[in-house]
């Protein structure tokens, strides 16, 4: 039978389907994750994300998040805002509840159309009924621009860290299923957590594990 010790503090270039049913049930203590969108998302150097095409992977793969995370803990997982309902529905259909939604606020606008994009956003999943913490994390949260030099779509490890810290304490496991250039890994290495980062692409798992 494997342990989470065989996958913690490591990068793991595959398809996470692939490698999460490998993961033991219950050994997660958080996730912290930023899927592909199902926009097809092309940056201006013409970068795009895998499995950013459909959400045939959407459903398996947060239920095998779902099977991987301890009960009465979270998952906070960044989204696609005109997909939400794919998103909910794998959600839902996995057994997570969402009790939170997260926004992060830009400075800048990264794209303008109907409205000028100066956000992101998540929803805080629950698996079973976690206890509330004892000090509420905002829902409003301040972003900072990464330029996107490692990753189309790059999160910034300070964004993240507030996150972790409120949601698990030092030594615990944090899982990032699409781990892109490993912004939530760094940020849980930084604040003494282990990690457990999985991504399709090897220039990005390349990239990620440099900077750890």
């Amino acid at each position: 039978m494997p342990y989470i010790s065989e996958f913690s503090n490591r990068v793991i270039n595959a398809d996470c389907l692939a490698v999460l049913p490998q993961l033991p049930e219950g050994s997660v203590d958080f996730v912290l994750t930023d899927p592909p969108y199902l926009v097809s998302y092309r940056d201006r150097r013409g970068r795009g994300i895998a499995g950013d095409v459909d959400g045939r992977w959407l459903k398996p793969a947060f239920a095998e998040v779902f099977r991987v995370l301890k009960s009465g803990r979270f998952c906070v997982s960044f989204y696609g805002w005109n997909k939400v309902d794919e998103f909910l529905a794998a959600w839902r259909a996995a057994g997570f509840h969402p009790v939170g939604h997260l926004v992060w606020v830009k400075s800048y606008a990264s794209k303008r159309g109907m409205l000028a994009s100066q956000h992101e956003q998540a929803y805080l999943l629950a698996k079973g009924q976690p206890g509330r913490p004892a000090h509420p994390l905002s829902d409003v949260l301040d972003w900072q621009y990464t330029g996107n030099r490692l990753h189309p779509t790059q999160k910034p490890v300070r964004s993240l860290k507030a996150v972790i810290e409120t949601f698990t304490r030092p030594g615990e496991v944090v899982l990032d299923p699409f781990c892109g250039s490993g912004s939530t890994l760094l940020a849980a290495k930084i604040l003494g957590r282990q990690y457990v980062g999985i991504d399709l692409d090897a220039g990005y798992c390349q990239a990620a594990r440099r900077r750890l």
